[in-house]
């Protein structure tokens, strides 16, 4: 059998990526401008780029001599689509292991598991969705015999093999039912896995030299209680995944035992139970948009309007894609603008188009304390822009350009090459299989 082999000009395809392109000077103009901060659109705006960074954007944007300058004839320019929670780089196909970093289940490690090293710039699933106008990610581990995940990232998109932006951006942790699986069968077990693990952390942070590291017989090891000093000093946010009311509540009385916690709840199907708590404790949340259905004891209070609910109570929101959706986070600008629909429904609480498109742009950075590097058009945040032929948040709507670092991307996929390898194929050129 013969294999199929990478054409030569493929190859030089692959390699022109992975080297990265300098930063342009670009300034894109009469545009229907998103900022994404949560403000509506405006006519007529002008976004401008140096050396990688946003330095001006709104109306009356005077353009510096000499730059590159690209009309946007009116259509939709906003800040790339974030993803708030993803496995972007770290898996290839779920089911083959050997192509899956996303969890260790039989390593001695856990909170120190960093997935930065394991990101693929050339994953597949990265092109697809740079293609459709995402231009950063937050790639988190999975948990393995612990409940403590490990050290999560916050990636780009881009063309080229730098693809970190900072790497142990977080650390990610199951609480919960996954949790207590995990931590022997119960949430009092996994409670009390947290609080020593806490306090472990708490005390190598004071005297990293008095710690004793047990290996697999310790409940924390030496690298798993340094990944941890930062987050119980607040260095670092801890990401939470956590879906019933009554744990949220848990966690977030956590703070009374450990003051500079910055903590960060992912899931939160039964957020809005508990909203105004969580809006009191100034803790944000990454959530699915549009849980609907009890599909855990845990969600048994599941509904669609859980981000407008928690949103209306003062609660800091960004939007994740969770379980099987994880690498496929294009399909956030979908679930934003169905918030934007839900909001026109009776009984139903959505959110403006606004809200909507920053819980998918400067909503995951905030949550990470990263609104000052990406996520809006503000000036001094990464050149991170894309030019819509719609509005973005409707689902036939496509990218027309995608700038990431004010470097402009190339859009083809794997997948469009493969429709137009085979759309129309030549006589004579087609693989084996094809002729029988």
């Amino acid at each position: 059998m013969k294999r199929m082999m990478l054409s030569a000009t493929a190859i030089a395809a692959v390699f022109a990526a992975a080297i990265p392109a300098a930063a342009q000077d670009v300034a894109i103009t009469n545009a229907r401008l998103v900022i994404g901060d949560g403000s509506a659109p405006v006519e007529g705006g002008t976004v401008v780029i140096r050396d990688g960074r946003v330095v001006a954007a709104g109306t009356n944007v005077a353009v510096p001599a000499g730059l590159r300058t690209v009309d946007a004839q009116g259509k939709w320019v906003s800040p790339g689509i974030i993803a708030g929670f993803s496995r972007l780089g770290i898996v290839e196909i779920s089911g083959v292991s050997e192509t899956n970093d996303t969890s260790a289940d039989d390593s001695p490690f856990h909170a120190a598991l960093d997935v930065a090293p394991a990101v693929n710039p050339l994953a597949s699933a990265i092109a697809l969705n740079r293609a459709e106008g995402v231009t950063r990610a937050v790639v988190a581990p999975g948990t393995g015999e612990s409940i403590f995940a490990g050290q999560g990232a916050v990636i780009d998109l881009g063309a080229d093999m730098d693809a970190v932006t900072a790497p142990r951006a977080f650390q990610y942790m199951e609480y919960g039912e996954a949790g207590a699986r995990t931590a022997g069968g119960s949430r009092p077990a996994a409670h009390a896995m947290l609080r020593n693990a806490l306090m472990e952390a708490r005390d190598y942070a004071r005297d990293p030299a008095a710690f004793a590291d047990r290996g697999r017989d310790a409940f924390l090891t030496r690298l798993d209680a340094a990944a941890l000093a930062p987050v119980v000093q607040g260095r670092v946010p801890l990401l939470v995944h956590v879906e019933r009311g009554s744990d949220i509540l848990t966690v977030l009385d956590l703070k009374n035992e450990f003051p500079d916690l910055d903590l960060v709840l992912v899931g939160a199907t039964e957020g809005w139970t508990v909203a105004p708590r969580i809006a009191a404790a100034g803790v944000p949340v990454i959530a699915a948009a549009l849980n609907d259905l009890p599909a855990s004891f845990e969600q048994l209070a599941a509904t669609q309007s859980n981000l407008g609910r928690m949103r209306a109570a003062g609660v800091r929101i960004a939007i994740g894609l969770f379980n099987d959706e994880a690498h496929q986070v294009r399909w956030v600008k979908q679930y934003a603008g169905n918030l934007v629909g839900l909001s026109r429904v009776p009984g139903e609480t959505g959110l403006d188009w606004g809200a909507a498109f920053a819980a998918i742009s400067s909503g995951p950075a905030e949550a990470l304390g990263m609104g000052g590097e990406i996520g809006s058009l503000r000036p001094g945040r990464r050149g991170d822009v894309v030019i819509w032929d719609g509005d973005p948040l409707e689902v036939g709507t496509a990218a027309t350009m995608v700038f990431v670092d004010g470097v402009e991307q190339p859009l083809e996929t794997r997948q469009q090459r493969l429709r137009d390898r085979y759309l129309t194929p030549p006589d004579g050129r087609l693989p084996n299989a094809y002729r029988h």
